[in-house]
């Protein structure tokens, strides 16, 4: 895998995180980029982010880096269909998809919901509220939820 471009966003994240998993930032960055090649970049909340329209408030997904995973987050992750099975749970709304250092990226697969959170975006500004109240409800009842507006 190619360094990121020199004074790129990627390349800031990348020279701040474990070495170790810098190659597999660089890959699911690949992934995200290909999946959707109109997303705003930037570091936000520590983590590599993925924005539409300057719309950092409403994010579509992330990548964070800790000691152990880098994690795929998905802002609005419970309004996905998760076919694959890999979406652990965050905040409310947030899902997370957890890789450990040496994994392979399947870009295709890491596409595909990207995809999808980009197809998602709008129901979600459109239905924020209700989706919280709806993914908290089922949390508390000890389900999981498919949120929907």
């Amino acid at each position: 895998m190619p360094p990121p471009p020199r004074g790129s966003t990627l390349e800031t994240y990348v020279a701040g995180i474990d070495p170790a998993a810098g190659r597999l930032v660089i890959a699911l960055d690949k992934a995200i980029r290909t999946a959707h090649p109109g997303f705003d970049v930037a570091i936000k909340y520590r983590m590599l982010t993925y924005g539409l329209h300057g719309d950092w408030r409403t994010w579509v997904c992330a990548i964070g880096a800790s000691t152990k995973v880098i994690a795929l987050r998905f802002l609005y992750g419970v309004l996905l269909e998760d076919p694959r099975r890999v979406l652990r749970g965050g905040s409310s709304v947030l899902m997370s998809w957890d890789f450990g250092f040496g994994e392979p990226v399947d870009s295709e697969a890491v596409g595909a919901y990207v995809k999808e959170a980009v197809r998602k975006y709008d129901e979600y500004k459109a239905n924020a509220p209700k989706v919280l109240e709806v993914s908290r409800a089922a949390a508390k009842a000890g389900r999981p939820s498919k949120a929907r507006g």
